[in-house]
């Protein structure tokens, strides 16, 4: 599993992170999974409790990504604003988080998903992916390349993570009510 572990952080991380902060919350993680008890007896201060919806360390792993890599956010506006922060000012966003303020769920993360598709044509473009159970907010997601969008979904069913395509889960969501 740490192996798994090792390779779905690498990919989510998007090059935002090294490769020892990667190993050291793939290790944590994978011990998390294997033995909860002895995890949390060895890490006092770690501030998880049962009535969580998540795996201890699936919470180890959601919980050690970076704000540039892990985007929590109420609105679509606030999430938009943070991916745009994470990229820095060097870099062009054709939409404006304001934009984003009166437009319908499924409108606002076309546009977003639009303007992430068109970047960094090397690697497809970027998919803006849900992962996890959100705990404090209503959106939670990291950032793939496209071409790294298979073997992501393929390490999220393996490690037991939920992880899918934020705008096919939301109009996928929108169609059976």
């Amino acid at each position: 599993m740490q192996a798994q572990l090792l390779e779905l952080i690498t990919l989510i991380s998007s090059g935002c992170m090294t490769d020892e902060e990667i190993a050291r919350i793939a290790d944590e993680a994978a011990q998390a999974y294997t033995d909860p008890a002895a995890f949390l007896a060895a890490n006092p201060d770690i501030n998880y409790d049962d009535s969580f919806p998540i795996p201890l360390g699936e919470w180890v792993v959601i919980g050690s990504l970076p704000e540039t890599v892990l985007f929590q956010a109420d609105s679509y506006e606030e999430l938009l604003q943070h991916i745009i922060e994470s990229f820095g000012p060097d870099v062009p966003f054709n939409i404006k988080p304001k934009q984003l303020a009166k437009v319908e769920p499924l409108k606002a993360l076309n546009r977003i998903q639009v303007q992430l598709s068109s970047m960094y044509k090397e690697k497809g473009g970027y998919v803006l992916i849900d992962l996890s159970e959100p705990l404090d907010d209503e959106l939670q997601c990291v950032l793939v390349y496209t071409n790294d969008l298979p073997r992501v979904m393929e390490l999220a069913v393996a490690v037991g993570i939920y992880a899918a395509p934020a705008y096919e889960a939301l109009k996928a969501a929108q169609s059976e009510d």
